[in-house]
């Protein structure tokens, strides 16, 4: 029986193509995509069913990995853009040019591994996600991500982060129960700030509520850091990364959250 996917919220990927063709085969192909199984289907289809150009009558072709959890489109644009074109990103000009010997496919792992240690992606949440096993077992070692990036095995499908109207009631009832309306106060500064500015912990019933700015400032561990890559909340002390901070503002973990409230319905101190 075939493994379900993994559903990932607000869902941003730029994937890797390897072409099984015995023509074409060992030809790579790098895209981006916010629904990784339509858009295989796309480019095995063909330019006229909104496959690209490059693999359309090349086919099939085999998304073989994918990274993810970029916090929008535009990051994820640039970071293909740059894995397509290592020699004209000003952040890798580090990087060998490709041999004459070595492969296609190899050449694109090692300027993956590399991305990932450079900014500003170094600092972003990302997942590195092998989408064929087959492939993962002869070249998992090429990819060396930072620690805070985990390397994953699978498939995966992507949803949209709708807000239920439950969520919205929850927070109605939150508003009422801190006795304020769009009123709030920064639990780090002190100030008021309003929800735009906000941001508040991952974990459903932690009662930290801080402007992004107080809380970034506290998780860079340097001056010379402009995007913190993780820290300590202040308020339940339990280690989070600031980019599933900022997917939770996007309005990504609600059913997190809506499990947490299920189990506590009887204790409405807990819903805050």
């Amino acid at each position: 029986m075939e493994e379900e996917p993994e559903v990932v919220e607000h869902f941003f990927g730029v994937y890797l193509l390897y072409c099984l063709n015995p023509k074409y085969k060992g030809r790579t192909y790098i895209g981006y995509t916010v629904n990784p199984r339509r858009r295989i289907k796309q480019h095995n289809a063909g330019k006229k069913h909104g496959g690209a150009w490059r693999t359309s009558n090349k086919g099939p072709w085999n998304m073989v990995l994918i990274v993810h959890g970029f916090p929008n489109n535009t990051s994820a644009l640039r970071f293909e853009w740059a894995w397509q074109h290592p020699h004209e990103s000003r952040r890798l000009k580090h990087i060998p040019k490709k041999k004459s010997s070595q492969k296609r496919f190899d050449f694109c792992l090692t300027v993956l591994s590399e991305m990932l240690k450079v900014g500003p992606w170094c600092r972003l949440p990302l997942t590195v996600r092998w989408l064929d096993y087959e492939f993962s077992k002869d070249f998992h070692g090429c990819i060396s991500p930072p620690l805070h990036m985990p390397i994953c095995y699978g498939k995966v499908t992507s949803c949209k982060n709708k807000r239920t109207q439950r969520s919205k009631a929850d927070d109605i009832v939150s508003k009422e129960l801190r006795g304020e309306d769009s009123l709030m106060f920064c639990s780090l500064c002190g100030s008021i700030m309003t929800e735009r500015d906000s941001v508040s912990c991952v974990q459903p019933k932690c009662l930290l509520i801080a402007h992004l700015i107080c809380l970034a400032k506290m998780f860079c561990k340097n001056e010379t850091m402009i995007l913190p890559i993780e820290g300590s909340c202040p308020a339940c002390r339990t280690n989070v990364l600031w980019g599933d901070l900022v997917r939770k503002k996007n309005g990504c973990y609600q059913t997190l959250r809506e499990t947490s409230t299920d189990s506590s319905s009887s204790d409405s101190d807990d819903i805050l």
